[in-house]
């Protein structure tokens, strides 16, 4: 069985003697060089599955050397050592394309966590079972970026408008990383009260606040070696970002009631709808953790740029939405679907995902026709011009998909087959719907 390789370059011989006995141990073999020049000549002569290079080195820097992998030997992660406390070195490392970084004095676990990972990319090439539907040139830019982040452990704030997919992004980010046996812990931040937020992200010990009955794991301890999606991260206060900050920084965390920090390995992604720099000059949120989750940007593209991607995602959603109601798949009259790619959606997939599950129940036959889309109202992506609110048009077509239910149901007095009949659905369809509108 061959071992994997690793690269060591620093100037300090007690540095290299550490990292060399510490990966010996985890049974790696390792090449140790001094400066830049020799470290280029090694990768040049043999194969590595990892390089481990300290930031200031006799003839070059550190950075200049992550950048040289980058682009001759891709494949390699390079993880960066840098001086206690200079996060602005690290952050420009993981920007240069570091897989990750290490602070001195070096933390053995720490350092033992980060090859783990990085050892485990060559494992992980292979994407998992969700993807990204479409073949517009801004999805297959979208899709060849998420490839390349999935190797880094560097933090990624996934930008866009709601409803774009930005989740479904961190999933796959993850899913093709070297973390993707391990958890995806997603958390939205604007849906966890003030008062708990702090236990719920870090945990707590029994007996540090009334109703702590035992102790708790947090969020961050759950994903364990795997990755933390922290959506709507704009939604957290503002004491609540500075213990983000340091939890981030220190790469641990500290249980409510705890008299000592644990030490966490997790990789954070995170999205808001929001726009984070704005918030910056407003002071809402602290201009040292937007640099800190905003190492690398990942713009979702809205649904409006990529119209010629409607096609595919209906037929997409008609496929599972059919599979969840236990119906025939049905057909998209060409009208339908013309009217679909005119439309701006600014809800995005997710309103295209409501308009075609409300469709699935009020066309009458096998085809969705124009009427059943529920679009002839005033575009809401013209909100300013006509005085739409998208979230109240969506209310206005749920409340009539009701009363079109109820008015069968009466109809019928309450017999959900013969109102299934009525209104041209199955009756897997209407107890569907029941359901998910609150009749049942």
């Amino acid at each position: 069985m061959t071992l994997p390789r690793a690269l060591i370059v620093d100037d300090e011989p007690d540095i290299r003697e550490l990292l060399e006995i510490t990966l010996n141990r985890m049974e790696i073999e390792t090449v140790l060089v001094g400066n830049v020049e020799r470290a280029r000549a090694a990768l040049t002569q043999g194969k590595f599955d990892l390089c481990l290079t300290d930031m200031r080195l006799p003839d070059a820097s550190g950075i200049d050397l992550v950048r040289f992998i980058q682009q001759q030997f891709p494949s390699i992660p390079v993880a960066m050592i840098t001086a206690h406390g200079s996060m602005e070195t690290a952050v420009e490392a993981l920007k240069a394309g570091a897989f990750d970084f290490v602070s001195k004095p070096v933390d053995l676990q720490s350092l033992r966590n980060l090859v783990t990972t990085a050892l485990k990319l060559s494992q992980s090439a292979a994407p998992q079972g969700r993807s990204l539907v479409g073949t517009s040139p801004a999805m297959d830019t979208l899709r060849d970026k998420i490839s390349k982040l999935a190797r880094s452990q560097a933090p990624i704030y996934i930008s866009g408008e709601s409803g774009t997919g930005k989740e479904l992004v961190a999933r796959m980010i993850h899913e093709q990383g070297p973390r993707a046996a391990s958890a995806f812990v997603p958390v939205n931040c604007g849906a966890i009260p003030q008062e708990l937020m702090e236990s719920e992200l870090f945990g707590h010990k029994k007996g540090s606040f009334t109703g702590a009955v035992s102790d708790k794991l947090g969020l961050f301890q759950s994903a364990e070696q795997g990755t933390l999606f922290l959506d709507e991260v704009a939604e957290l206060p503002v004491h609540m970002q500075v213990k983000l900050l340091r939890a981030i920084q220190e790469k641990s965390v500290r249980p409510v009631g705890a008299e000592r920090e644990v030490p966490v390995d997790v990789r954070i992604l995170s999205a808001t709808h929001q726009d984070l720099a704005e918030l910056v000059e407003r002071g809402t949120f602290r201009q040292d953790l937007f640099y800190r989750v905003n190492v690398i940007q990942l713009q979702v593209p809205p649904l409006r740029k990529r119209p010629g991607d409607i096609p595919l995602l209906a037929d997409h959603i008609l496929h599972r939405l059919a599979g969840q109601m236990g119906v025939e798949i049905p057909e998209i009259s060409p009208a339908s679907l013309a009217v679909l790619k005119a439309y701006k959606f600014p809800g995005n997939v997710r309103e295209l995902e409501n308009v075609l599950e409300r469709a699935m129940t009020l066309c009458e036959g096998s085809t969705i026709e124009e009427v059943n889309l529920g679009l002839s109202a005033p575009n809401p992506a013209d909100d300013a011009e006509f005085g739409v609110n998208s979230d109240d048009l969506n209310t206005l077509l749920v409340s009539v998909e009701k009363e079109k239910i109820l008015r069968a149901l009466e109809e019928t007095r309450w017999n959900k087959t013969a109102a299934a009949k009525f209104l041209g659905i199955s009756f897997g369809a209407l107890r569907y719907r029941m359901q998910k509108l609150g009749l049942e």
